[in-house]
């Protein structure tokens, strides 16, 4: 029997015949509306950086995520796992592992370059209400997947691609969304909690977006311009000979709230002046001012707003010969600061900050006007025997703490310290922390001779070897075996004016060791830390570089004594009364 008869047409998959496709090739084309929206999306993606504290529906979290999941992935393996992050505490965790990349690599970078990435912001993984971190499971082997055993990396490429659906869908809705991977992969993998075999691709900020860049932020910046398309478009293969040469391409305490982060901002942007006018002050300022918003006010009108807290102890490792000065100029000094007339003391009452001298330890008795918190038990020499008794640290730490929660609730807190040799527990504190070799971590200090610090590498390299292996160890059992009881205090003082919420100013190496010391003991600590200068040791720069700080001065200050952080202060008072005084926009 012969005749026509209808093509049987399949009740599921693709119901289209070869006839349909071939006469009508561009069939499977959306109509041009979406075609145009579509290229309206692409175009108008853009690296948010800036965010408001507004929620974010769930509803529209879970639609970028399934945006993600929809994407094209080697052998439909679907290696991507979508991390939604809203705690505060990791994000402000994650924002000081950025901070510390961010510094890691402007120092690979030329000095113009280094500025511009120094200058670009980051506070949108703390704005930000949502992080979400694409992780790649790339525990099963590569030759078994479809797709995976010529190109092992194709998984990684998967979740790229998921990342992009979810950037454009986020844009489509509104929603801002920002790529950081300022992060060391693994630091990041551990914060999260990640199995070995799990990578991720970086950190994604999610929110509403607080700017609407009409181009790719980069690009305006000057740091980059997009390459037009006949520079990387090739046929065939690449081009040899005169072809186009192509270049090759667990804390209580707690950061800053997101909102007054925005609210310090849209303040700044407020005055008649260009955004971040004073640079990296302007950044410690909106900082200070989230934290405390009184601020600005509390300076215009003359009332307290800072404190110096200057600890001050002696070290028997003084009696190895490892400083150019005797013991007694510890306790000089420390008399001086209680009368107001030490360097340190000065610098911070011209600053219009208040001073708190600790007598954590100073040879000859109590200092008369200083807080007592000295040392109960006999100290070590550093080379042969622990400086502290485990007991020893913990009742310094507590009652630097009560000293922190007294003078961060007036305002900024200033560190300072004063003790002769205590430059080499520093920088044994340095090197366990940083990683450090001893002779780069080793400083000349005050006064000192190529003899002294020849003898102040021998204390050190000795400390560290009787410590033994320190990689798992706290920052108590750090302090206890190569600390000093002034260091130990400033830990506490960090801890008691975070927990007011105060910024708190740092000075030299030794102070800087102190809150490193601290923000291990509490993460969101590094949130409220300021540097205030940067010294001419390497380990006082490397420390710096570990809590993620630009210093707002480099004068090569070595005069400890708080000298460093009141100088910086002053500037922080001038910053916060021109908030308050400069006049405003009307828009």
């Amino acid at each position: 029997m012969t005749g026509s008869f209808p093509r049987p047409v399949p009740q599921v998959g693709d119901a289209t015949s070869a006839r349909e496709r071939r006469e009508a090739p561009d069939g499977w084309a959306f109509s041009s509306e979406t075609i145009a929206a579509l290229g309206e999306v692409i175009e108008g993606r853009r690296d948010i950086r800036r965010y408001r504290p507004d929620p974010v529906p769930d509803e529209l979290v879970t639609q970028v995520v399934r945006a993600g999941h929809l994407g094209p992935s080697v052998g439909h393996s679907q290696p991507w796992r979508f991390i939604v992050v809203t705690h505060q505490g990791l994000r402000d965790r994650a924002a000081a592992m950025a901070d510390r990349g961010r510094l890691a690599q402007a120092e690979l970078l030329t000095n113009d370059r280094a500025a511009r990435l120094l200058d670009l912001k980051l506070e949108g993984l703390r704005e930000a209400p949502i992080g979400l971190v694409v992780a790649c499971d790339r525990r099963t082997p590569a030759t078994g997947v479809l797709g995976r055993a010529t190109f092992v990396d194709a998984d990684m490429w998967s979740c790229a691609c998921a990342i992009e659906n979810m950037w454009l869908t986020a844009r489509a809705y509104g929603l801002g969304m920002g790529w950081v991977t300022l992060f060391e992969p693994a630091e990041l993998a551990a914060l999260l909690g990640l199995p070995e075999g799990v990578e991720t691709l970086g950190w994604l900020c999610l929110g509403w977006p607080d700017e609407r860049p009409p181009e790719p932020g980069l690009q305006r910046a000057a740091w980059s311009t997009r390459l037009p398309l006949e520079e990387v478009l090739l046929r065939d293969r690449w081009p040899e000979g005169d072809g186009p040469v192509l270049a090759a391409p667990v804390s209580h305490l707690r950061g800053p709230a997101p909102e007054r982060l925005t609210s310090a901002t849209d303040a700044a942007d407020d005055l008649l002046a260009p955004p971040e006018a004073l640079g990296v002050l302007d950044r410690a300022l909106s900082r200070a001012v989230a934290l405390q918003p009184s601020l600005p006010e509390q300076v215009i009108s003359g009332g307290p707003w800072a404190t110096l807290v200057l600890a001050a102890a002696d070290h028997p490792v003084a009696g190895l010969g490892v400083s150019a000065y005797g013991q007694h100029v510890t306790r000089d000094v420390t008399q001086a600061a209680v009368a107001g007339v030490s360097m340190g003391a000065v610098a911070a009452q011209q600053a219009g900050a208040q001073v708190v001298v600790v007598d954590a330890g100073v040879l000859g008795g109590a200092v008369e006007g200083a807080v007592a918190a000295r040392v109960q038990d006999p100290q070590g020499d550093l080379a042969s025997s622990p400086a502290l008794s485990q007991a020893d640290t913990a009742r310094l730490i507590a009652a630097g703490r009560t000293v922190g929660v007294e003078v961060g609730a007036r305002g900024i807190v200033l560190l300072g310290e004063a003790g002769v040799g205590n430059t080499t527990p520093a920088a044994a504190l340095a090197a366990a922390l940083t990683g450090l070799s001893v002779e780069e971590a080793v400083g000349l200090g005050a006064g000192a001779d190529a003899a002294i610090m020849e003898r102040k590498r021998e204390i050190v390299s000795a400390a560290l070897t009787r410590a033994g292996d320190l990689a798992g160890a706290g920052s108590q059992q750090l302090l206890a075996s190569l600390g000093g009881p002034e260091i130990a205090v400033l830990v506490g003082v960090v801890l008691g004016a975070v927990e007011k919420g105060a910024p708190v100013v740092l000075d030299g190496l030794a102070t800087s060791v102190a809150a490193a010391l601290a923000a291990r003991m509490a993460p969101p600590v590094q949130a409220h830390l300021v540097a205030g200068h940067r010294s001419r040791e390497r380990a006082h720069a490397e420390v710096l570089t570990l809590l993620g700080l630009e210093p707002l001065v480099d004068l090569r200050v070595r005069a400890g004594e708080g000298v460093g952080a009141a100088l910086a202060a002053g500037m922080l008072r001038q910053g916060l009364a021109m908030r308050a005084l400069v006049a405003r926009t009307s828009e």
